[in-house]
């Protein structure tokens, strides 16, 4: 047989380059490496874009299938609800309180044409407060229900971490999850944990909560109004 014709078998002349029709990939690792890939590997170079988290092949980098989006652990833990049941029959003696949670939280989600034609900008968020078993978190579940939207329970005290910026992080975390998940209600029980009055602190731990604090403040209105958070 002749030699050529047997490295042409074995691949040894197969232009890859030839092949691969424009299809490349720079990968970033998480030691900061750029690596720049000539052939994908086994996942559809069309189903990714910049910013996806893929699992590689250690040795040859070859991307072998494509991971879901890196969110705190912590906030993976906490309660989502994708589908609530609850309904406002279920509260007795809150009317009045139903009644205005149905026009801040519920119309702005269902009838978002009334309030532009008006020209009202719908509040950002409610404050529920009252003793513990008064039913906050039900009304809250329950205008989920009816906008259809996922139910996201956040607990205050785990917001305070012990390492700087945490917190924050675990705020960020909260709300990307929330827009992929829209539309979607944030319910932050306990929220006095970290809402406190702003002061001047040389404790560690004060000022800590205070970037907490701030960095909800940003997600909720920051340097550009998002009107798709409410």
């Amino acid at each position: 047989m002749n030699p050529e014709d047997e490295a042409e078998e074995d691949g040894a002349n197969i232009d890859l380059d030839s092949q691969r029709k424009g299809k490349c990939v720079v990968l970033k690792t998480s030691t900061r490496q750029t690596i720049f890939l000539p052939v994908v590997g086994l996942v559809d170079p069309d189903k990714l874009k910049p910013g996806d988290l893929v699992g590689v092949n250690k040795d040859s980098y070859l991307i072998l299938d494509t991971l879901p989006s890196e969110y705190d652990s912590r906030v993976k833990a906490m309660e989502v609800d994708e589908k609530p049941t609850e309904d406002y029959n279920d509260i007795g003696g809150l009317e009045k309180q139903i009644q205005e949670l149905v026009e801040a939280i519920v119309l702005p989600m269902t009838h978002k044409e009334r309030f532009q034609k008006l020209g009202i900008r719908p509040p950002k968020g409610v404050l529920l407060y009252g003793p513990p078993g008064t039913g906050k978190t039900l009304m809250a579940r329950a205008c989920a229900a009816q906008t259809n939207a996922t139910f996201l329970k956040l607990a205050g005290p785990q917001l305070v971490q012990m390492f700087i910026g945490d917190g924050a992080k675990l705020v960020r975390d909260a709300f990307q999850l929330a827009k992929e998940k829209s539309p979607c209600i944030i319910f932050i029980d306990e929220i006095d944990a970290i809402g406190t009055k702003r002061f001047d602190s040389e404790v560690s731990g004060d000022r800590e909560v205070q970037r907490t604090m701030l960095e909800l403040l940003n997600q909720l209105d920051g340097f550009s109004s998002d009107d798709r958070i409410k």
